[in-house]
């Protein structure tokens, strides 16, 4: 994400912005990101910048992103409990797929939303909602986990139950104003919850 957000804000004329300044961003969408990096005052260019940062993702992203170590294992070992799995993301469906696939993970997920799915993005629960609806659950059944404020925003918004994992830039203080029903330090500590629930 940071090599994406700096190539379009130097195509843009933009200086190149810290790691920690993207990271803050992280879970907003394109248009919310560089608003939040250079000021309200250059909303149109947020087009633009889209188009810039979805170019170089295509070039870049899939094999830039590091799946955390424990991930594998944990998708596994949920998917040997029959415990049904989404992905519900801004970021577009065929780039979390090429991932997946280069893990070796994509058929262990029932259902992936990605940005191009819904007309509106997260924390609107529009993608939540027809996850949900792909995977047959009642809303009842389901855990929504996030690492950032949208994706609390998002669970709220939809009135499903959030679990947050602390492994991203987001700290437990952060989540204070919302509903969350367990904190992971990371993905690990998740099948204790979920089996001894």
């Amino acid at each position: 994400m940071v090599e994406c957000v700096n190539y379009a804000l130097k195509e843009l004329g933009f200086s190149e912005v810290a790691e920690k300044e993207i990271f803050i961003t992280i879970g907003l969408t394109l248009e919310h990101t560089l608003i939040k990096l250079v000021g309200e005052n250059n909303v149109e260019k947020t087009e633009e910048f889209k188009n810039l940062f979805i170019k170089r993702a295509d070039e870049v992203m899939a094999d830039l992103t590091i799946v955390f170590n424990e991930t594998p294992t944990i998708i596994k070992k949920l998917n040997e409990k029959t415990i049904k799995l989404a992905i519900v993301s801004t970021k577009f469906r065929y780039r979390i797929e090429d991932i997946l696939r280069r893990e070796n993970l994509l058929n262990y997920f029932d259902v992936i939303i990605g940005g191009e799915d819904v007309s509106s993005l997260k924390p609107d629960p529009t993608g939540l909602k027809l996850a949900i609806e792909k995977l047959e659950l009642n809303s009842s059944e389901v855990f929504y986990i996030g690492d950032s404020i949208t994706d609390a925003k998002t669970a709220y918004n939809a009135d499903i139950l959030f679990i947050a994992v602390l492994s991203g830039v987001t700290s437990e203080r952060d989540f204070g104003e919302f509903q969350v029903e367990y904190f992971l330090k990371d993905i690990s500590e998740l099948p204790e919850i979920l089996f001894n629930k």
